[in-house]
């Protein structure tokens, strides 16, 4: 018979207890101090400091607790509305944006702004062209401040940036003139370099470490640029008086674990991959358990599937297509996430996704009953976080916590 196991059949059990009837996401506390733990493990052996990456962790006392445990005060911000909510929770961090704002979202926040949080010395905001610099220039003039500039470099993902070959030559040198002939209103933080496409490509397109190692090369060239040609803004940068450390990042979670050899960067961002989503099932992060997981009640149950429609045909594609299945009907549906547990799940294609009550085949021995609950592993954790109200965080069997998450607005 068809039924939880043992890890599964505890959860429900702690779920049905707290009275938890509503599709919930739980984090397992257990499995994620073994996620951050690895972590800290080899950036310490790699010679770097960790980023948590906020967008993917959008709960605060998410990231409060993997913080006090990673030993960390550094986020990266990808959301305008985030960046102010982080500014205002934590007073202390070292922020990094993950993406270029436009400067309309800079102004935003500069005009929100309440609190201890001093972005000359804690913010660095993301550059990926000369335009964007101009920009942010009017702007720093008008307002009368300094923004730190953190350079986009494109290491191979070709996502933007300064590009690879001599024509993102030309355009770090026309950044680097910019900041150089402003020192009042900008100043030069370092580098960011992502790198994806190192572990996600097929490896017809190449191997992980040659991947790697070719976008490191450009990152070490860029730097090297910048020693070169306009040494005093890196003098400036090394000694971080009155504005943040040189910032050398790379890496995210699908190929923080290849960093260890590389001694260009000084910093790896870190988020999904704590928690481990499917999308994250790699090579490189076998070592991460599952800590997320969507847990939902069942609504109704049927001994067979039965399609919409009267006559011979729907009746026999019926027959044919839940052949050895009986149907769910669940709690919501339509999440970036699949079926877990119980073993076997599949959403039916043929009777369609439903975000109110979606259909679920299962295995004719399946022994769920009306309000057991149905468990699936998300795909990504950025966007599934929102979804579900407060997070469940969950030790040892039991419900020990509910977290709120952001405000997406």
């Amino acid at each position: 018979m068809s039924t939880h196991d043992a890890y599964f059949c505890e959860l429900q059990a702690a779920l049905q207890a707290e009275g938890e009837l509503l599709p919930r996401l739980i984090v397992d506390l257990d499995r994620l101090d073994h996620n951050i733990d690895q972590a800290v493990a080899f950036a310490a052996r790699a010679g770097k400091t960790l980023r948590l990456v906020e967008k993917s962790l959008p709960s605060f006392e998410l990231l409060d607790y993997i913080a006090r445990r990673a030993g960390t005060r550094r986020l990266m911000s990808f959301h305008q509305p985030f960046l102010t909510l982080d500014a205002q929770h934590w007073p202390d961090a070292d922020i990094l944006l993950g993406k270029p704002m436009p400067v309309a979202l800079v102004e935003r926040f500069y005009h929100s702004l309440t609190g201890a949080f001093d972005p000359q010395r804690q913010l660095q905001w993301l550059i990926d062209s000369p335009e964007r610099l101009q920009q942010y220039l009017v702007l720093a003039q008008q307002r009368g401040i300094r923004l730190n500039v953190n350079l986009e470099l494109d290491v191979g993902l070709h996502r933007g940036g300064i590009a690879q070959g001599e024509a993102g030559t030309r355009m770090l040198r026309e950044l680097l003139r910019t900041i150089e002939q402003h020192p009042q209103h900008l100043a030069f933080t370092g580098f960011m370099g992502y790198e994806p496409h190192v572990a996600m490509l097929p490896r017809l397109f190449g191997a992980p470490e040659r991947l790697l190692a070719q976008a490191m090369a450009t990152y070490q060239a860029r730097v090297e640029q910048v020693q070169r040609e306009v040494p005093a803004l890196w003098a400036q940068a090394l000694a971080a008086v009155g504005q943040p450390p040189l910032i050398l990042n790379t890496a995210g979670s699908p190929t923080y674990r290849l960093h260890e050899q590389e001694q260009v960067s000084n910093e790896l961002a870190l988020g999904s991959g704590l928690l481990k989503p499917t999308h994250f099932d790699l090579p490189s992060l076998a070592g991460h358990l599952p800590a997320l997981f969507v847990a939902t009640p069942v609504l109704k149950t049927a001994d067979a599937l039965t399609l919409p429609g009267a006559g011979p045909l729907p009746a026999f594609v019926s027959r044919l297509a839940g052949r050895g299945k009986q149907v769910l009907f669940i709690y919501g549906g339509n999440w970036l996430a699949d079926p877990v547990s119980p073993a076997g799940l599949t959403a039916s294609k043929l009777y369609g996704t439903s975000s109110n009550q979606q259909v679920l085949l299962a295995p004719a021995d399946t022994a769920l009953q009306v309000d057991d609950l149905v468990f699936m592993r998300p795909t990504q954790s950025e966007a599934v976080l929102l979804q579900f109200g407060d997070l469940l965080a969950v030790r040892a069997g039991r419900v020990v916590g509910h977290w709120p998450v952001f405000a997406n607005q």
